[in-house]
């Protein structure tokens, strides 16, 4: 593009010309760049163009879009306003250090703008002004002319070099005046001119020895500038031939970094005249400032040897001029081109002009993260390049425009699984050897709330002892999350039925209890506990944990029957014709808390007449010792102490009045049996006598039921082969009433008691007020019976009235 642009630029200024230079652009229609035109040596700050006005960007823009201004080399020159939109000098500008004598001097930038991403070229033609004066390389112009030298004989001169261009340089030479020499300009074949002094009067030595005359050099500037050399011409005996070149105009072609010591020509040129007349003698003439100390010409020989290594970027050719001079003074010039071939000896260049340090990770694909400029300062397929970067990385390079590569997303960031990257590129030229260079862009993926909290376990299981005083640690939960920052800052919460009896610790998510437990309330629970992290948006998650409360013994026994109520104490009568261990009466106790706690032990702390009665260990059944005599006392009590199988244990003690009477018959169940001895009948023999024991037990039981009923209402005790002990309407303390499922009692539902295992057998219904069964199980009044290897019973008892 620069080639293209530089002649666009050339027909700009055509166009322009009629324009004052701080006001000539355009737009290149050819090219899609912007072209502005304006002198060298502006001072900085000076504004070049309003670039946004003239390219139709809103000034808003400007900034929202990170516009700027980059140049194609290292050195900036100008930068851009992003409150007004105008171009901005940065730095000076001299168009001879930047382009030589090049016409055009055109300097490429681009104006960046992203989000999107578009890039303008800008030209910026520099126009050249008259600040520089025409100078000669020898101040001091030494000629030797023979006195008999030919009218009309012309000598060259050395011309004056003006660093500045067009009308700005060299445009005329003068002469001081004098009556034998005369000035004229030579035009070569290159079209350069130079000055020849022309002999117009014949020389006399011995008349005028010395001539001292002044060679002015005029540019074309307004105001014009000039520079002037002296020249001292020596009168001197005949010289009659001068030196002349083999071919005026030397052209070589060498290959750039050619070593030291390189022969680009030798000159050749020859002299007729003989002795010190006919040697000759080779010299620049005139030597650039920048080809100083880089050629060499031998004075001798004529060889023009490289000293320093051409550099072809720098400049793809050079003109010297060369001079031989013999021994008498006189010389002749030739002119030498030096075209340098370019070889692939520039790496590219990879420039980063933008990068986004950061990218968050959820930035979706075909974001712009950098933009690299890469080029090659040689010139044909050596600065061809191609740009690529490793194929394991989320992104990739893509070229809207030349020698610009956009690094864009190319896939799904998660910083979870890559945090960081850095991302080489590598740009490779078509030259032989193929040259390349590499940059690493360093980019941090950001985080956002992607990642919900997970917990260690999606349940929880504790066994927490009842009665912990309140804010006792529970249990500790832990979520994590996978993200970083505030997004992995989570806060553990509680539903709001759980308020009541748990708090947690928002931050380290610790469970504590706001008030005790109650095994006997509830046996377990669970809860779900939920975790937030602080993202936009939050992600919460939830897991469970279970409760079990461990039961303590904190609950004393309590003796539901015999009633113990002040004032009100139960009678139990025995026939006295009642055999050893014959059933008398059941001390029925409850114990709210469950297992071992809630195992109960019985045994006699006193009795009336001791050896008497016994009372079984777990089972609570008083039965005979032995045979009553006929003088023992009618009435007998016994004080009988429950406890429980707590580590500490707890009791309680109950009273039981026993009536002796006589004429009660006895009853055989009531009777316990000796089993062992059932061992030896056949399996058909025992079902026959159980099958009659049962038929006439029922028989017989039904007849003494209904004559006891009416003879002793609501005083004697009766007990049936059914397994439905009814307790008279104040059994067990006031306002409790059922004896749920849960083996656990509550207030006016629920009682809990343990009986060993065969107690159905010998369960019993206590003469009184009660309730029948049908109504207590339509109402829901029951208790359930259970224990160590005991089988569950159902027992009516009294509703609360």
């Amino acid at each position: 593009m620069g080639g293209e642009c530089h002649r666009h630029a050339e027909e700009g200024r055509d166009e322009n010309k009629n324009l004052s230079r701080q006001e000539q652009s355009l737009e290149c229609s050819v090219c899609s760049s912007y072209l502005r035109i304006f002198p060298e040596e502006m001072q900085r700050g000076s504004a070049i163009g309003n670039v946004a006005r003239d390219l139709g960007i809103d000034v808003t823009e400007l900034v929202r879009r990170n516009a700027r201004v980059v140049a194609e080399g290292s050195r900036q020159f100008c930068e851009l306003s992003t409150e007004t939109g105008s171009l901005l000098v940065s730095e000076r500008m001299d168009r001879e250090e930047l382009c030589v004598q090049s016409a055009p001097c055109v300097l490429q930038f681009q104006l960046l703008l992203e989000n999107p991403l578009k890039v303008y070229s800008l030209l910026l033609d520099i126009q050249d002004i008259n600040d520089n004066s025409p100078t000669f390389e020898n101040g001091q112009i030494e000629l030797e002319l023979l006195e008999s030298t030919d009218l009309g004989r012309r000598f060259p001169l050395e011309s004056a070099h003006d660093p500045d261009i067009g009308a700005n340089s060299v445009q005329h030479y003068q002469l001081s005046e004098n009556e034998y020499f005369a000035l004229e300009m030579y035009t070569q074949v290159d079209r350069n001119a130079y000055p020849e002094l022309v002999l117009k009067k014949p020389l006399d030595r011995e008349n005028q020895a010395d001539h001292f005359l002044t060679l002015s050099g005029v540019d074309g500037g307004r105001p014009f500038r000039s520079g002037a050399a002296s020249i001292h011409i020596h009168v001197l005996d005949a010289n009659d031939n001068v030196p002349v070149f083999g071919q005026s105009v030397y052209k070589v072609s060498v290959q750039e970094n050619s070593p030291r010591g390189t022969v680009l020509v030798k000159l050749n040129a020859t002299d007729l005249d003989s002795g010190i007349y006919g040697e000759i003698s080779y010299s620049f003439n005139h030597m650039p400032d920048k080809m100083r100390g880089v050629v060499e010409v031998d004075h001798v020989t004529g060889e023009v040897k490289v000293m320093v290594a051409l550099d072809y970027e720098q400049a793809s050719s050079h003109e010297l001029d060369l001079q031989a001079k013999d021994g008498g003074g006189q010389s002749s010039h030739c002119k030498l081109i030096i075209d340098v071939i370019d070889v692939n000896d520039n790496s590219p260049v990879i420039v980063v002009k933008s990068t986004t340090s950061t990218v968050p990770e959820d930035a979706s694909p075909g974001t712009m993260v950098a933009l690299l400029h890469v080029y090659d300062l040689d010139t044909g397929t050596s600065g061809w390049v191609t740009c690529k970067i490793s194929d394991d990385v989320p992104f990739k390079l893509v070229s809207e425009v030349k020698n610009y590569f956009m690094l864009v997303i190319d896939g799904v960031l998660d910083r979870e699984k890559c945090p960081h990257y850095n991302i080489t590129m590598t740009a490779v030229d078509a030259g032989t050897p193929p040259l390349f260079s590499s940059k690493t862009v360093a980019i941090t993926i950001t985080d956002v709330n992607d990642n919900p909290p997970i917990f260690r376990h999606s349940d929880y299981s504790i066994k927490f002892v009842e009665n912990q005083p309140q804010g006792t640690l529970v249990i500790k939960v832990r979520a994590e999350d996978a993200d970083e920052g505030q997004n992995a800052r989570i806060l553990y919460s509680l539903p709001e039925d759980a308020a009541s009896h748990l708090s947690i610790n928002a931050e380290t998510g610790e469970i504590f209890t706001l008030r005790p437990f109650d095994y006997e309330s509830s046996t377990h629970f669970h809860v779900q506990v939920m975790a937030r992290d602080e993202g936009r948006p939050s992600f919460t998650s939830t897991c469970t944990v279970q409760i079990f409360i461990a039961d303590q013994n904190d609950n004393a026994p309590v003796v539901l029957y015999p009633v113990q109520l002040d004032g009100y104490l139960a009678h139990d009568i025995v026939p006295r014709a009642a055999p050893a261990d014959y059933l008398v009466t059941k001390v029925v106790v409850i114990d709210a808390d469950a297992g071992y706690n809630a195992w109960l032990s019985y045994r006699i702390v006193k009795a009336t007449q001791p050896n008497l009665f016994s009372i079984g260990l777990h089972c609570g059944e008083i039965r005979t010792l032995r045979p009553f005599a006929e003088g023992e006392e009618i009435k007998q009590t016994l004080i009988i102490s429950v406890s429980d199988n707590g580590l500490e244990s707890l009791s309680a003690t109950a009273t039981v009045n026993i009536i002796i009477e006589d004429g009660l018959p006895i009853i055989d169940e009531l009777v316990a049996h000796d089993t062992d001895k059932l061992h030896g009948n056949s399996d058909l023999t025992l079902y026959l006598i159980m099958a009659l024991a049962a038929m006439s037990s029922l028989f017989l039981v039904l007849i003494i039921g209904v004559v006891y009923m009416r003879l002793c209402r609501y005083r004697y005790m009766y007990r049936s082969t059914t397994n439905l002990p009814v307790f008279p309407p104040t059994y067990g303390p006031p306002g409790y009433s059922d004896v749920s499922c849960f083996n656990t009692l509550q207030k006016d539902d629920q009682y809990n008691s343990f009986l060993t295992t065969g107690s159905w057998k010998r369960d019993f219904r206590f003469g009184s007020d009660f309730v029948d069964l049908d109504m207590l199980n339509k109402r829901g009044t029951s208790l359930h019976v259970g224990g160590h290897s005991a089988t569950r019973a159902k027992l009516l008892v009294p509703h609360k009235l």
